[in-house]
Order: structure tokens, then C-alpha cells, then sequence
């Protein structure tokens, strides 16, 4: 009778691997035809990356608008006339020289009363900064770093992909759940850890590479508004002192701040002259 158990035991394993497989194979099926959906829906950024982008614009402006009207709810605005004038001093500089739809929409710049080093752009554009920033960003480059790289996020539309890879995403995992057998053993887990991977493998990396093109495309635009795209790196310099530790890079949705400032050197060939040339034609903004 032990003899029969044990060969009933294995034969119950191994139906169960069976199963687990056909589960994890659905899976692969599941994700791969989201890859192909999102190679289909591709558009290009400014650096040449290929984006994957569901919602109209009007859908990410109005959903900016909303962010935007809560935010100002939650934190009061400062009534520092001098931070006020600083930072849309920089903002205008910035925003004046983007070109075709970027340059017809109507930026709103908001400071607000909030001790955390932090600023933010939205869909639809709207620019808020905290009077916090500005102990960090001592200067009006550096300012121009910070808000330069919040500009590109909305310009390159990373909102609209960081919501439509979320649905996307989303999505797979629910048909998964549906084509599989819930009570499937090891189903649970096997969801698991495609949910895991999905967020270490694909959306935190793909957060990343946002970050560091908004990084790249905002030293551009602050080299063509006339400031000192140098003084970048000094900002993350500031940045990593006030700042403190950092999580393993693998596992946040920011670089490094050490990688950052490599990629900012890098890309100095490219910013530098552009710097020089909004000097030759006469900007040069004084906003502190």
C-alpha cells in the first residue's frame, strides 16, 4: 500500500507541474502579445526611444488640470515674492523657446509653500515648484536643470506612457488570471511572481529610462534658454549631499545620483553649444 501511495504521490506531482507549466506557458502567450501591441502603438521621442502611448492628449491634460487642483488644495501656495519671481523667471526662460505644440500651450507656474526639495510639470502645463527646491537649487542653472527636466516629462508625454503601459499591463495580468485555472496548485504563486517581475522587470526600468531621457532633453533645453547646462551637475552634486542614501538602483524608479551625473557629463559636447549659441543670439537670462 506505501508502494501504491508513493506512486499515486508522484503521479499527483506531476500532474500538478503539468498544470503549473500550462499556466506559465498561458502567461508567456498573454505577455507577448502585449509586447506586440505595444510594438505596434510605438511612437519616437526626441532621442530616438521608441514610446507606447493609449490616451489622447486631451485625456492627459484634463487628468493634469485634476492633478493640478488638488495639489493646490493640499499644499498652500508660498507669498515669497522673491521665490515667485525666481522660479517663473526660469520657467518663462524655458518655456519660451519650445516650439510647435509645446510653444502654443499656456504654462501656469506655481510655487508652493513646501520644505521639500521638490518641483513637478503635468499634462496640459502646469509647473509647480516647492519653496524647498530652492535650498538645494541655489542658483538659476541649477533651477533651470530641475525645471527643465520636468518640462521634458510632460513635452515627451512619459505621463501618457507610464499610464498606458500600467493599463496595459494591468490587463495581461487579468486575462491571465481568466485563461488559468484559479485553483490550479501553485497559481497564487505563480502570479504572483509574474507580478513582481513585471514591476522589477519592466516598469521600474522603463521609469528609469524616462528619467534619464527627461534628464538629457532638459539639459538641451536649458542650454537653449541661455543657461549654463554645467552647472547640472553641480544640482545632483547638492542633491546627493542633501539627499542622503538611495535605494539599489535595480530597485528604484531614479538613477543613481553618481549615474546621473555621468550621463549629464556625456551629454555636455551636445549641450555646451547650444549654450554658446543662445548667448551669441542674446539670451541670457537674469533670474536671481
Amino acid at each position: 500500500m506505501d508502494h501504491l501511495r508513493h506512486r499515486f504521490e508522484i503521479l499527483d506531482d506531476h500532474r500538478a507541474l503539468m498544470r503549473t507549466r500550462r499556466i506559465a506557458n498561458r502567461g508567456v502567450l498573454v505577455l507577448s502579445i502585449l509586447a506586440i501591441a505595444l510594438l505596434a502603438g510605438c511612437q519616437t521621442s526626441a532621442l530616438g526611444r521608441r514610446q507606447f502611448k493609449m490616451m489622447s492628449e486631451t485625456e492627459m491634460s484634463e487628468m493634469g488640470a485634476s492633478a493640478f487642483t488638488q495639489i493646490s488644495k493640499q499644499t498652500p501656495p508660498s507669498r515669497d515674492a522673491l521665490a515667485n519671481a525666481k522660479v517663473t523667471c526660469v520657467a518663462n526662460a524655458i518655456t519660451q523657446t519650445l516650439s510647435g505644440v509645446d510653444s502654443r500651450t499656456g504654462w501656469e507656474v506655481r510655487v508652493f509653500a513646501d520644505d521639500t526639495p521638490n518641483a513637478f510639470a503635468l499634462p496640459g502645463g502646469k509647473i509647480g515648484v516647492n519653496t524647498g527646491l530652492l535650498k538645494v537649487a541655489r542658483t538659476q542653472g541649477q533651477l533651470a536643470a530641475v525645471i527643465g527636466h520636468e518640462i521634458t516629462h510632460v513635452t515627451q508625454g512619459h505621463a501618457n506612457e507610464r499610464v498606458s503601459t500600467e493599463l496595459a499591463t494591468n490587463s495581461a495580468l487579468q486575462i491571465l488570471a481568466v485563461a488559468a485555472n484559479a485553483s490550479s496548485p501553485g497559481y497564487g504563486q505563480l502570479v504572483g511572481l509574474l507580478g513582481a517581475g513585471v514591476q522589477v522587470g519592466v516598469l521600474l526600468p522603463f521609469n528609469r529610462t524616462q528619467e534619464r531621457e527627461a534628464d538629457l532633453i532638459g539639459l538641451d533645453l536649458m542650454a537653449t534658454a541661455g543657461f549654463d547646462p554645467r552647472e547640472s551637475v553641480t544640482l545632483w552634486q547638492n542633491m546627493a549631499q542633501a539627499g542622503g542614501g538611495q535605494p539599489p538602483e535595480f530597485l528604484s524608479t531614479h538613477p543613481s545620483y553618481g549615474t546621473r551625473m555621468h550621463d549629464l557629463e556625456a551629454r555636455m559636447p551636445i549641450a555646451l553649444p547650444l549654450y554658446e549659441d543662445a548667448k551669441a543670439r542674446g539670451r541670457a537670462p537674469r533670474c536671481y
